[in-house]
């Protein structure tokens, strides 16, 4: 059967509400990154959207859930990437490297959005409130690495998973505040402290 055949259309109320809720996020998005997060209301945003303030309401909660929405996108992006390079092909190894690698493409993309919603993400709690979905794809890649032998056995993949998650977000915070190039260095910091993990876990000199 045609795949386009088992889809239903999706209407044009339904295309509308799409298009509204993406003009907020838009407009919410470009004034955190203008003026930063505790300085962008909620009026501000439904005003830049050209919407009634009630409309933000029908989409978003509360200003906190478009810094969800920022992640959500954020996680969409990760599982993207990981799949177009095919990680999932080679050894636990490179495939942790390279998901290093996607991450500072996904940050590296926009570095002014990134500092300024980072800085969002982090003052709206989400750090605390959101489940650590970097650390399960973390997790994930050691957990295959044990089991194929290629990392040391008797690590907890999840506790792995978690380590190089903070790893990860020390060195974009500190990337994210550096008014110096925002480019290479995060990528160097990022492999070259994930280099010095895998000497104490693979089984072999890998590195």
């Amino acid at each position: 059967m045609d795949a386009s055949a088992a889809t239903p259309p999706v209407s044009r109320r339904e295309r509308n509400k799409q298009r509204v809720r993406e003009r907020l996020y838009s407009a919410a998005v470009k004034l955190i990154v203008e003026k930063g997060y505790d300085h962008t209301s909620i009026d501000e945003i439904a005003e830049r959207a050209d919407v009634a303030r009630g409309t933000f309401f029908n989409y978003f909660q509360r200003k906190e859930d478009i810094i969800g929405a920022w992640g959500d996108r954020r996680r969409a992006a990760l599982v993207t990437g990981l799949d177009a390079s095919n990680v999932f092909t080679p050894g636990s190894v490179a495939q942790l490297e390279e998901c290093m690698a996607v991450l500072v493409r996904i940050n590296q993309e926009d570095p002014r959005l990134t500092a300024a919603m980072l800085t969002a993400w982090v003052k709206a709690g989400r750090p605390i409130l959101e489940e650590p979905h970097v650390a399960e794809v973390f997790a994930k890649i050691v957990e295959s690495g044990v089991r194929e032998g290629e990392l040391s056995p008797g690590m907890s993949p999840i506790g792995v998973g978690n380590v190089l998650r903070d790893v990860y977000l020390g060195a974009l915070y500190r990337w994210a505040h550096d008014p110096s190039d925002k480019i290479e260095p995060l990528a160097d910091e990022l492999q070259q402290i994930l280099r010095l993990l895998l000497k104490g876990m693979t089984t072999t000199a890998t590195h």
